[in-house]
């Protein structure tokens, strides 16, 4: 028998049907400058820019991004990289509504101040240390690295707006929580 979940206080043990293809497909976080974040998370994450929407009538834009497979390729057509976006998991929404970086003043709640909300997305990496060398290289701001604290082997940085981006290399982490 394969696992399907552990069995935990709230936990529903079957899928219900009628859920059966949902497929979580993005988290959205909002930025100040677009060009900065883009670059950060192109750059210094290796993600890729799948496609731009402009909403002028509500002044702002979203920008899908993704990391894809080695082998993976999103069609070249406008109209089916739009729909094979929202079909892809793991996605990142980066939300800008225009002017904010014109604002020298303005600044995005990141989740982990005061009051807390939102604490930060998560990405899994081959080589904790040699991404911790890159991130150094590139003067990535951490808020915790690998051997920081009692929960050794995770990272967190912080991309321009101050998220938190936890780093992770899987094979450390067999004995998490044990």
């Amino acid at each position: 028998m394969s696992f399907t979940t552990e069995d935990q206080a709230g936990v529903c043990p079957e899928v219900p049907e009628a859920t059966r293809g949902f497929v979580f497909n993005h988290s959205m976080l909002r930025v100040k400058d677009p060009q900065v974040s883009l670059d950060f998370y192109t750059r210094i994450m290796g993600m890729r820019l799948l496609r731009k929407l402009d909403f002028p009538e509500m002044q702002f834009s979203l920008y899908f991004l993704h990391r894809p497979f080695e082998d993976e390729s999103a069609p070249q057509d406008v109209g089916e990289r739009t729909a094979w976006t929202f079909a892809q998991r793991g996605i990142l929404e980066l939300t800008h509504n225009w002017g904010t970086e014109t604002d020298p003043e303005f600044k995005y709640h990141n989740g982990n101040a005061q009051p807390q909300g939102f604490g930060h997305i998560c990405f899994s990496v081959p080589d904790l240390d040699g991404a911790t060398a890159w991130f150094d290289q590139n003067q990535v701001i951490f808020v915790k690295r690998p051997d920081q604290g009692k929960m050794k082997d995770v990272a967190f940085i912080q991309d321009p707006d101050g998220y938190w981006i936890e780093i992770v290399e899987p094979g450390r982490l067999k004995n998490l929580g044990q």
